[in-house]
């Protein structure tokens, strides 16, 4: 599968891109307007990164206890509670008066149950397509999260100046009950893709079988980790520039569209599996400009260029369902989407705490230098073209 009309032919994809757009849209708004409410609210930069991002914090308790569930529960059912627990969240947190404390125990519940979400909707999305229809698909997906996102943010900006914080929240809370509506209308009841009960134990032995493998594993730490760090210099863009956060997030969010569409669309093979080193350290090295913090342009010039990296992400997603068995595809994906939303939420965490030690700038910086060094350090055990596994 190589071309959009063929994908968009696919049956149910284009309601399951709906649902995500829509729920992109709703987490973009409802993120920028909570970290700006809570920068407003306290002045940290530690704080509003962690509003912003804290959520991914929770996600390994959920990865932990949870995700076995990604491939034991009919995935349209869960889908629709997930999405309508997310507006009931954006709405409480819209509550005036609402103490900080009671605003991050929020984000630590929405962060445990979204870390099944993210395995039902990819391993959906991975049985609804061939095999070699799963990149496309992915990159699809992932462009309409940069569209969404620049959108969002830029949409989300403008609702925050003309209906305050609040207002803002209430407008994701009803974008996540649209997201509920296209999945319980759109997708088809289909049954889980694994026999058995969702369990602690069953969540282990599954997440025991996919680190087994040496392959899998350099590939979960480069989909996570350097990753993960950049998402703490982007959790700074409010603390940076204030008054300009939402277009630093747009243009991130354009950067991303780019090299999604460049991966996904118009790599043949053998350039994706030469393009992917490179792409992990274009990722983190225009960050390296902020030790000189750098004006508004020339901020912007660097998060466009560095967010194109993000499509090595894509990359090493085809690598590891290469090394996957099918059965496994939806807990092997939620594992690496909690996994990178954890390292996301770590990341904003020590970004946040070295910006209070020192600046925003500063942070971004020592976030850079560790994100190539670890890509640096993996490179290796990802060299060469991946075995495809069929049973593990």
């Amino acid at each position: 599968m190589r071309t959009y009309r063929e994908l968009f032919r696919t049956p149910e994809f284009t309601p399951l891109f709906a649902t995500g757009a829509l729920s992109v849209a709703a987490s973009t708004v409802s993120g920028l307007a909570l970290g700006t409410l809570v920068h407003s609210a306290t002045g940290s930069p530690l704080l509003s990164a962690l509003a912003m991002f804290g959520p991914s914090l929770a996600q390994v308790v959920g990865a932990a206890t949870l995700l076995s569930a990604a491939d034991r529960l009919r995935p349209r059912a869960t889908m629709v509670v997930l999405a309508l627990a997310f507006a009931v969240a954006a709405a409480v947190q819209a509550a005036p008066g609402l103490p900080v404390r009671a605003v991050f125990a929020v984000l630590a519940v929405e962060g445990l149950i979204s870390s099944v979400g993210g395995g039902i909707r990819f391993g959906l999305l991975n049985e609804i397509l061939t095999k070699d229809g799963y990149l496309l698909g992915r990159s699809v997906l992932n462009m309409a999260v940069g569209t969404l996102q620049i959108c969002g943010y830029a949409v989300g900006g403008v609702l925050v100046a003309l209906l305050s914080p609040r207002g803002a929240l209430l407008v994701g809370a009803l974008l996540y009950v649209a997201t509920a509506a296209v999945t319980r209308l759109g997708l088809t009841d289909r049954p889980p893709r694994a026999t058995g009960r969702p369990s602690v134990a069953a969540t282990w032995r599954v997440h025991t079988r996919l680190w087994a493998s040496v392959p899998r594993r350099y590939v979960y730490l480069a989909l996570w980790v350097p990753n993960g760090l950049i998402a703490g210099c982007e959790s700074l863009y409010v603390s940076y520039a204030p008054d300009y956060a939402g277009l630093l997030f747009a243009c991130a969010a354009l950067g991303m569209l780019a090299g999604d569409t460049l991966a996904g669309r118009f790599l043949p093979l053998r350039w994706r599996e030469r393009l992917s080193a490179p792409l992990r350290l274009l990722l983190a090295v225009p960050y390296l400009l902020f030790f000189l913090e750098p004006g508004l342009f020339v901020a912007l010039a660097a998060v466009t260029l560095a967010s194109v990296g993000f499509a090595a992400s894509l990359l090493l997603q085809e690598r590891l369902m290469q090394l996957t068995p099918d059965e496994l595809s939806g807990q092997a994906l939620g594992l690496h989407a909690s996994g990178m939303l954890t390292l996301q939420g770590i990341g904003a965490l020590l970004a946040g705490s070295i910006a209070e030690l020192t600046t925003p700038a500063m942070a971004m910086t020592a976030m850079a230098t560790a994100s190539v060094a670890v890509t640096l350090a993996l490179a290796p055990g990802l060299r060469g073209r991946p075995q495809v596994i069929v049973a593990a």
